[in-house]
Order: structure tokens, then sequence, then C-alpha cells
């Protein structure tokens, strides 16, 4: 059945219909300094687009290499999605600079995720941050920009996370804005449906981005979590119980994959397609990965989780011999009734 499945999504690619021309097409793209934003921005660059980039930093890497490789038609723009006046000066900068093109496409694109920890230990202020780059940010600045979209029935792009579809083990904070966009998007995909703005989701698998080659960027998240957690808690979950989860994640960007072109390709055909997939799922496995969360029972899409990207060590407070130790629950497979209903990603395209 799967691979029927397979073999159905690959013929409707041959016949999906040709592409729109770029001609004169304005798209503003997020969180250009490094990883998809910025190949994307190099891609639609050399195809034609009028592109407005917007950065961090003006004077990062990122922008310098988007400066020397990219046309003269490329605009720079800083912005900081967790700032409204930032963000009121993007919306300022798109109409003045797309006032004989108008806008095409909004490719939210920039994301955020600064801890990976279970909940309990993940302070709330990481969920917060999380929430106002990967959701209200983009919430706000998409709001702002729908005027421009309306009239010329362009497109919304929102790059996701499978993490926002399946409880990955410590990615509680980061998967939960992913969440909430995704919703967002399908909720915009219906409301703007009669001014012909279509909108899809990019659910990327494990791309090796300038985050996931920061190791040391990661070591240090886990040095100011360590130190922000409470005495009590650390004692209940071990100081070895959170170098284990860093190993294990450390361990799964492994398999991280270097070439970024796909989720590129992905974000181009939902800008041209005249009928693009609301839906997206650039990466290895990711079919077999929602096959087994939609299809499974809850026990063995934990372990799938646990296997594919961290496995827990048991807590300190919990193992033999500590006092108050109890064993560890744990689901049997073959009796979780939860079959966990939902379209796969083969149903969704």
């Amino acid at each position: 059945a799967v691979l029927a499945a397979a073999g159905w999504i690959a013929l409707s690619r041959l016949a999906r219909p040709p592409r729109l021309p770029v001609a004169t097409r304005a798209v503003l793209i997020t969180g250009c300094d490094s990883g998809f934003g910025k190949e994307t921005a190099k891609k639609l660059d050399a195809m034609g687009f009028t592109v407005l980039a917007t950065v961090l930093e003006l004077d990062g890497p990122g922008a310098l290499e988007l400066r020397a490789c990219c046309s003269p038609r490329l605009r720079l723009l800083q912005m900081d999605l967790t700032k409204s006046a930032d963000i009121s000066r993007a919306l300022e900068f798109t109409k003045a600079h797309t006032t004989s093109t108008g806008l095409w496409g909004l490719v939210n694109n920039a994301g955020h995720n600064n801890v990976v920890a279970d909940v309990e230990l993940s302070p709330v202020a990481t969920f917060r941050s999380c929430m106002e780059v990967n959701f209200f940010g983009a919430l706000e600045l998409t709001k702002g920009l729908l005027p421009l979209l309306r009239r010329s029935r362009g497109r919304i792009v929102t790059v996701g996370s499978p993490a926002g579809d399946m409880p990955y083990p410590c990615l509680a904070a980061y998967g939960t804005s992913k969440a909430a966009m995704a919703l967002l998007m399908d909720t915009f995909s219906c409301e703007l449906l009669p001014w012909g703005v279509k909108v899809s989701v990019i659910q990327p698998g494990c791309f090796k981005t300038e985050s996931v080659r920061n190791v040391g960027q990661w070591e240090q998240r886990k040095q100011l979590l360590l130190a922000s957690l409470p005495r009590e808690l650390l004692q209940a979950y071990g100081e070895d119980y959170i170098e284990h989860l860093h190993g294990q994640f450390l361990h799964s960007l492994r398999l991280a994959l270097p070439d970024l072109s796909p989720v590129v390709d992905a974000i181009t055909d939902a800008l041209l397609a005249a009928r693009p997939c609301r839906r997206y799922y650039p990466g290895r496995g990711l079919g077999l990965m929602y096959f087994i969360h939609y299809y499974l029972p809850e026990g063995l899409r934990r372990r799938f989780l646990q296997t594919f990207f961290i496995s827990h060590l048991l807590p300190r407070a919990l193992r033999p011999g500590r006092p108050g130790s109890a064993p560890a629950q744990d689901a049997t497979p073959d009796r979780d009734p939860d079959p966990n209903p939902g379209p796969p990603p083969m149903a969704a395209q």
C-alpha cells in the first residue's frame, strides 16, 4: 500500500501543470541569514524574481554573501520578528519596493529554537520565545501583507516542521509553536480561498543548516539550562540525564542531509505551481515516519521517535536503589488502542 501511494505521488507530480512564469514577481523571504532562507533567496534571484530578504544582521556573513552573489534586484532589510517596530518597517519597505510589480509571495522561513529538553526541564520563557518568532511574529507580518497578497492573488509559503505534527522528544517548545503556525496556515488557506491566495506549508526533514552545524551553540544552551534549573529538579532528573539528552540530540544531527535543495525546490514549487500542494515533505524517511505516526499504536509511535531521535535515560530519582524510586510505566504496543486518526502526507498531497 505504501509503495502504491508513493507511485501515485510520483505520477501526480509528473502530471502537474506547468509552472507560472516568473515575469516581474516579487517575493519577501524572512530569515535569510543562513539555511533555507539564504539558499531560497539565491535561487529565486537567479530565476529573475525581485527578492526582498530579511536578515537579523545587515553586516552578518549571510547578508554579505547575498550582496556578493545576487543581482541588484535583491534588497536586504534588517528585521527581528520579536519587535513590532521592525515588522512595521518591513511592511512599509515591502510596499515601497513593490509599487510597480506588486507582491506575489511571502515565505515565512525565519524560525527559532533554543532548548532541547523535557517540558518540565524547559523554562517557560523558552516556550514564549519560540512562539514570539515562530508564531506571533510571523502572524503579524502575514496579516500586514495580506492586502498586497490579496491584490496579486499570490502565495503564502511557510516553513514548518514535523515536530509540529508529532511529539518529538525534547522539542516541545519548538514543536508547539510550529503546530500553532501550521493550524494558522490551514485557517488562512480556507479564508483566503475566495481571494485566490494559495497557502502552502513545507515540513522538511533534518537538513544540515548552519544552526545544526553549530555544536558550540547547543553546548552553550545546555550549560545555560543546567545553570537555570532549580536544585530539586536537577536532583530528580540528574545532570547525567541532561548530558545524555544532549549527546543523543547531537548524534541525531549527524544524519542531517547536507543538500538543502529539496527544501528550496519545494518552496519554489509552492510559489510557482499552478496548483501548489498544501503540504510539502522534503527529506529522507518522512513518508515512513508519518505512516507510523498515523497508523500504528501510540506505544510503537513513541518508541520509533525515541529510536530515531532521542532515547531517554531513566531519571535519577527513578533508578533502582534510589529512595522513593518506582518502576517506569510503559505502554505495551500491542495493547494500545489509540489509532490517532489523521491524513498521512500522501493523502494531504
